[in-house]
Parts: C-alpha cells; structure tokens; sequence
C-alpha cells in the first residue's frame, strides 16, 4: 500500500495557490464532461465494467466495514456493488460520509439499502440515525485523477481533513478512488499535503 493521504494541509504558499488555481480550472472541465457522458450508451456499459472491477476490490481486499458514497454530479453509483457485497456475509458493514460543520472531518454512519434518510449538507442523503462507525476501506469519487493516483475532488477538503484526523487506535483505510476512464488527465497538479490514493478503479483499469 502506498502511504496514506493522512496529512493536514500545510500554510499557504505562492505554489499552493497557482496550483488551486489550476486545479479549479480543470474542475470545471472535467465535471463538464462527466455531465456530457452521462446518458450515453458508452456510460451504460461503463457503469457495468467499473462494477465488475469494484467488486473484484471487494473481494480481493476483504474489509469488514466499506465507506462508500451517495452519488451527485453524474457520478458512478456504488450503492448496488455495497448492497451485493453486503448480502454475502452478515458481518458486514457499510457506512456513508456525513459532514458535521463546515471545514471539519466526516463521520461516517452505517447504511444498509433500508435505512432511513435524511437531507444533510449540500442536500445529499445521509442515514437519519448517528451509528458511527470506522470504515477500513473508503470508496472516493474523483472529479478527475491520473496515473499516479493523485485525486482531484471537489474543493472542499473533506475527505483529507477526514483522513488527516483517522483515529490513532486503528490502521489507516485502504482508499479507493472511483472514476470514468473520461476524468483521467496525463497529470494533476498537487499540493505540498497531497498524496496519492491506494487504488484508482474504473471502467477500464485499476490503477
């Protein structure tokens, strides 16, 4: 496994800020196209070999607990991948990201098909009871990535601050960024406290 991407981000810097600038631009760009491809006949059959090769991660992995995600902006559904894998083993868990204040670490809360929900922050759905739990592999969606596992996201800190605050007593998740094969780019810019991802699946590779 390549070193987690635990690391709170650093002070500001004149590099930090041309490469925001860039990453915002790209942003953009990408979440663009993501919206183009959707609909598509070629999105239908991606959807079923990023499938294939996320349950393949399942299994090869092994984890008892996957944090997954509720998808907005045109990305990949892993809700029917986690409900399978679920169904295999009653020991199982499954847990979605909540976001508790602005600029601060998610939690995670379990989820199951059935749970209940409820609007949370920028009104996704999140599970209405508070079961926290700890995830020990986490399912990211990447606006955009390349093949050094480097994840662009949304801008919103979120998922590092998350990792960044993982608690001490347990190891660090296995990270598994989820992508089309159309938000790949020949390189990201990154920031001093990025780091890249375990593992990039999508509709054509795991990279």
């Amino acid at each position: 496994m390549v070193e987690s991407i635990a690391r709170e981000p650093g002070p500001p810097s004149k590099e930090n800020a041309t490469q925001s600038s860039l990453k915002t631009t790209l942003r953009a760009r990408l979440l663009a196209e993501r919206e183009r491809f959707a609909g598509t006949p070629q999105r239908t059959q991606a959807d079923v070999e990023l499938a294939a090769r996320l349950a393949d991660v399942l299994r090869r992995y092994s984890p008892r607990c996957v944090g997954l995600f509720w998808p907005v902006a045109a990305e990949f559904d892993a809700r029917r991948v986690v409900a399978h894998w679920l169904s295999g083993d009653a020991a199982r868990r499954a847990a979605l990201p909540v976001i508790v204040a602005p600029h601060a670490p998610m939690a995670y809360h379990a989820w199951t098909p059935g749970s209940p929900m409820k609007e949370g922050r920028y009104r996704i759905p999140v599970p209405a009871h508070e079961d926290s739990v700890v995830p020990d592999l986490l399912l990211a969606p990447c606006v955009g990535f390349d093949a050094s596992r480097y994840r662009l996201g949304y801008g919103g800190g979120y998922f590092d601050r998350t990792l960044a605050t993982w608690p001490a007593h347990v190891d660090p998740p296995v990270t598994v960024g989820i992508a089309y094969e159309c938000s790949r780019v020949n390189w990201l810019p990154h920031e001093t406290h990025d780091l890249p991802l375990d593992i990039i699946v999508t509709d054509a590779i795991c990279y």
